[in-house]
């Protein structure tokens, strides 16, 4: 017989406070055109981005994200020291180690908070998401902030037609506690590494080691170029959009809710053409508020759909209590999705 205590957490697990931080300078499509040959026209019609936000020196990925997890502790009222665990998705904090989310947790004020990173791309949220149901059902810890934050004007190729006019900058976050009912059903989630390929670095960071120039890309100058994210568009555009609708409705499926229960939609907010199709393809009903943030904010990666989570109740476009389905998908290829009650 085993003499381990089994572990005595909180019957279910449930979103308490949001919050989000855009950095201050708003970048328009204008901008962008100054690098590449195309348009205001393409751009919106390709992905129904009009603006997004990209972040000074100042505006870290520890220092958004500290911002955008105050603003959550605030809504969910829970103080810092009432934190046990800080868990950060993101792809843009280019140290190795340490995991960012120490010093963010520090910053934050929490009581020694265990803390780590995940990387799993525009998937990030939901997975970090999970794992915080978990530790709060678990009993490891008694609240979680999970935070999604990226920096993706770092990685972004000003000359590249195709992804130039993509990537924001934003860090969002939600504080997960104690429920007593389900308010985080289950997750669905899951990886092809069979299309890795389809979106990556343009290098690797061990390439600038090597003292070959031929093997690093170069800008129009001559100049060396920092690594960037590439995608095949029409690739990822196929996947998205057919294997992720299939991903979603796997998700309503195991929480027992149907298109009908449904109240809002907030999908990673990768392309409003996506968006779009997968709305379609799920047959949800007119009644259902669906998440278009991409508009104004780009794709920010793992911070999208808490930034998008935020606006929508800050604007009360959705309200506390909602049921709400979220879909994160990308590079890896991975993806998470589970249906939730906003708090």
């Amino acid at each position: 017989m085993s003499k381990i205590k089994p572990a005595q957490g909180a019957p279910y697990a449930r979103i308490m406070g949001v919050g989000g931080y855009r950095p201050t300078r708003v970048v328009p499509n204008e901008v962008i055109l100054e690098k590449i040959d195309s348009s205001d026209e393409w751009i919106r019609s390709r992905s129904g981005i009009v603006t997004r936000h990209w972040a000074n020196d100042e505006e870290t990925v520890s220092a958004m994200s500290v911002e955008a997890a105050g603003k959550a502790l605030a809504d969910a009222g829970i103080s810092p020291d009432q934190v046990g665990a800080v868990v950060v998705s993101t792809v843009s904090h280019f140290a190795q180690t340490p995991a960012i989310a120490t010093e963010i947790a520090d910053k934050l004020g929490t009581d020694k908070a265990a803390a780590f990173d995940i990387s799993a791309g525009c998937a990030g949220f939901g997975y970090g998401l999970t794992l915080a149901k978990g530790m709060v059902v678990e009993g490891s810890a008694e609240y979680v902030v999970v935070i999604g934050v990226e920096r993706l004007s770092d990685l972004t190729d000003l000359e590249d037609r195709a992804t130039a006019f993509l990537f924001g900058d934003g860090a969002g976050a939600v504080v997960v506690g104690p429920s007593k009912e389900p308010a985080i059903g289950p997750t669905v989630w899951g990886s092809e590494g069979d299309k890795a390929g389809t979106i990556k670095q343009t290098v690797p960071w061990d390439k600038f080691h090597t003292g070959d120039v031929s093997q690093l890309p170069l800008d129009s100058q001559g100049n060396i170029k920092f690594p960037a994210i590439t995608q095949e568009g029409q690739a990822v555009f196929r996947w998205a959009v057919f294997e992720m609708a299939k991903v979603a409705q796997q998700a309503l499926d195991a929480a027992g809710i149907s298109p009908e229960d449904l109240d809002v939609f907030i999908p990673h907010q990768a392309n409003m053409r996506i968006i779009d199709s997968m709305v379609k393809t799920l047959k949800l009903p007119e009644h259902v508020t669906v998440a278009r943030d991409v508009e104004t904010t780009g794709n920010t990666s793992a911070a999208s759909i808490p930034l998008a989570m935020e606006r929508l109740l800050a604007t009360g476009q959705a309200k506390s209590g909602d049921t709400a389905l979220i879909i994160g998908f990308g590079a890896g290829l991975v993806y998470a999705a589970t249906v939730v009650t906003l708090p």
